[in-house]
C-alpha cells in the first residue's frame, strides 16, 4: 500500500483537509474523517452493489456534500452508469481541491455549486431521481440536517421513482445509538417504505425499500 500526501488546506468549514494519493487514487480527509476515496469510498460503493439503479432507471443525480466527487467517480468509472449531476457543496477550499485534482478525469455532465445545502433544498424545484447525502462536518453530522423539516423538503425533490441514500456513521456505540434514534424517530416517519445498509462502520439509510436487489 502506497500513500503520498498531496497537499493539506484549511477553510472556514475545515480545520485540516488532507489530500493523499493511495493506490493509484486521491483519497480526502479530515482530522477524523475519509470525506472521499474515489471508487474506495465504500460505504456508497457497496450500497450501491446492492441497490437498483435500472429499475426505474436512474437519470439524474443530486449530491449534497461534493467531497472529491467519489459518487460520480464510482458511478461512472465501476457501474459504467451515465448520469447528469449536481453537486452542492458549501466549502471552497474542497471545490478547489476537486477540482484541481479530479474533475478531469470525470467524463459525466456535473454541476458543481458552491452553497449551503439546508438553503439549496429549500429553495430548489427541480426533481431527482437519486439523491445522495454525505454531509460531515469532520465526522458529524451538523444537527441543521437531522431535522424532520430537512429531510421532508428532501423529500420534495425526490422525481416519482427516485429515492434518497443518506450517509450516517455507525463506527461506534456512540455513533449506532445515533443512527437508530434518527432512523427510528425522523427517518421512517418521512418514509415509511425506507430501510437502511449496515455498510462499513456506516449505516446507510434508503427511503425505498423496493430499491434493494
Amino acid at each position: 500500500m502506497t500513500e503520498v500526501h498531496i497537499e493539506s488546506v484549511q477553510s472556514d468549514y475545515n480545520e485540516s483537509l488532507q489530500v493523499f494519493l493511495k493506490n493509484g487514487r486521491y483519497q480526502l480527509c479530515t482530522i477524523n474523517a475519509i470525506y472521499s476515496y474515489a471508487d474506495k469510498y465504500d460505504n456508497f460503493k457497496e450500497s450501491f452493489d446492492r441497490l437498483s439503479l435500472d429499475v426505474p432507471a436512474v437519470k439524474n443525480v443530486l449530491l449534497l456534500g461534493f467531497g472529491l466527487g467519489s459518487i460520480p467517480y464510482m458511478l461512472e468509472k465501476v457501474f459504467e452508469k451515465k448520469y447528469t449531476y449536481t453537486g452542492v457543496e458549501i466549502d471552497e477550499a474542497v471545490i478547489y481541491l476537486v477540482s484541481r485534482y479530479v474533475m478531469d478525469e470525470l467524463r459525466s455532465e456535473i454541476e458543481l455549486l458552491q452553497a449551503d445545502a439546508y438553503a439549496f433544498i429549500s429553495q430548489n424545484h427541480i426533481k431527482y431521481d437519486l439523491i445522495c447525502i454525505d454531509i460531515f462536518v469532520d465526522d458529524k453530522i451538523p444537527d441543521l440536517f437531522l431535522t424532520e423539516e430537512f429531510l421532508r423538503d428532501v423529500s420534495e425533490n425526490l422525481s416519482k421513482n427516485g429515492f434518497i441514500l443518506f450517509n450516517h456513521l455507525a463506527y461506534n456505540k456512540r455513533d449506532k445509538i445515533a443512527a437508530d434514534v434518527y432512523y427510528g424517530d425522523v427517518f421512517v416517519q418521512v418514509f415509511p417504505e425506507g430501510t437502511s445498509l449496515e455498510v462499513n462502520k456506516n449505516r446507510m439509510m434508503v427511503s425505498d425499500k423496493s430499491r434493494l436487489l
